[in-house]
């Protein structure tokens, strides 16, 4: 349930709060029967990052996903994410991208959470964290050949990213995250800037009423991804906006939602990652 006290420590994997003052009954909760899940923490440069992470128990040798959040962090619904792909043989790790700059639980606003915390995590950061999650994976009991990254909204622009900065992951999976929108110093450039030169598949998962993306710039990201050396895919969800898969949020669409994870899973195996 939200803490009553903004600055009061909000463990990852806990409850989506503040903004979600009630969790409706299509909220997915996956047990950790059979699985090893925790709390877990690496080093970049002299700073701890924390991270959720989740693994079928006593394996090893294990096909990795790394799993980007939305703007409001490692949450529950992040955390049961994780749980999802390790109840289909996958160490998943989501790490904190925001510890350095602040807690996401902490604000009630959105505008303010985007505009204050989120605007003042420079890109260079998110990717060197996820370096860093990939070699924690690596180093305990998974893969680092076969690794993949999800993400969601804020997280999908980064699988973009990720994926054109480190060729070595084997595919990705953008959850409506955006592709163009302005530059600035913490963020230099943008999917549609890297779509020409990406070289790992990714597939993209979006909603033709998405408020935050307007159409005619994923027009332009599948324009830019036409070549097909990168083998990316686009989907797009006839009337549906944005965080459909969201299933705490009255944005949950569950059709495109289960429709999206079925992809979303096949595309991981169609490119080796399992």
């Amino acid at each position: 349930m939200p803490q009553e006290n903004p600055a009061s420590p909000i463990p990852l994997g806990s409850i989506y709060a503040r903004i979600v003052t009630k969790l409706p009954p299509t909220t997915i909760t996956t047990d950790t029967e059979g699985l090893a899940a925790d709390e877990i923490s690496y080093d970049v440069k002299g700073d701890k990052v924390r991270a959720y992470f989740a693994q079928p128990e006593g394996k090893t040798d294990l096909p990795i996903v790394i799993v980007i959040s939305e703007i409001y962090g490692v949450h529950a619904h992040i955390a049961d994410i994780c749980r999802r792909w390790a109840k289909l043989g996958y160490l998943a790790v989501a790490p904190d991208f925001f510890g350095r700059q602040g807690e996401p639980m902490a604000y009630t606003d959105g505008e303010r959470l985007k505009n204050e915390l989120i605007a003042a995590v420079p890109d260079e950061q998110v990717i060197g964290d996820l370096h860093g999650a990939l070699a924690w994976a690596g180093a305990n009991n998974g893969n680092v050949a076969k690794a993949a990254v999800t993400g969601f909204c804020w997280g999908g622009r980064f699988v973009w990213l990720y994926c054109a900065h480190n060729p070595k992951i084997k595919a990705g999976v953008a959850w409506y995250g955006k592709v163009a929108f302005e530059k600035d110093v913490r963020r230099p450039y943008h999917p549609v800037d890297i779509a020409e030169g990406l070289r790992v598949p990714v597939l993209g998962l979006y909603g033709s009423e998405d408020a935050a993306i307007p159409l005619e710039t994923i027009e332009l990201m599948q324009d830019k991804l036409a070549d097909g050396r990168s083998h990316s895919e686009i989907i797009v969800y006839p009337g549906t906006g944005h965080a459909f898969n969201a299933d705490y949020r009255p944005n949950y669409v569950e059709a495109d939602a289960k429709d999206g994870w079925g992809r979303a899973v096949e595309w991981l195996k169609k490119n080796g990652v399992v």
